[in-house]
């Protein structure tokens, strides 16, 4: 798939003086079913995470608390987005390598996934990940 169909989705947000409120729903929100939930948070600053891609998996990935860096690369051209709002997600799509970085102090990142966990979607390393984004296109 094409970096361009990697996109900030605003998610619904309901102020309230008593503090605000997101909602997201599987397959309304976002272009998925989620099956897996999971965050990143106690991660030292100047810390990498991700350096890897999926085969399969959809993603929606939101900075609850704090701000990171989220580049994504789809073999040919790579483009950075800058999280810092729980109220926007980015939707990651299959075969894109993604590397989180420039995580703010206490940062939290959540990771909504169309899929449980399954070792062999991974894409680590990343000459085989190209190899491959050249053999499918």
């Amino acid at each position: 798939m094409p970096l361009k169909d990697c996109v900030i989705i605003d998610l619904p947000k309901i102020y309230d003086p008593r503090g605000n409120l997101t909602f997201i729903e599987g397959g309304n929100h976002v272009p998925f079913d989620i099956k897996r939930v999971y965050y990143l948070y106690d991660v030292p600053g100047g810390s990498e995470r991700g350096g890897h891609a999926h085969k399969a998996l959809n993603q929606l990935i939101i900075a609850m608390s704090g701000s990171f860096d989220v580049v994504l690369d789809d073999g040919h051209e790579k483009t950075r987005f800058h999280l810092n709002r729980s109220y926007y997600g980015l939707y990651v799509c299959p075969m894109m390598w993604r590397e989180l970085d420039n995580f703010s102090s206490g940062s939290v990142c959540m990771v909504l996934a169309s899929n449980t966990y399954d070792e062999s979607d991974y894409y680590r390393d990343y000459e085989t990940y190209i190899t491959d984004v050249k053999r499918l296109k």
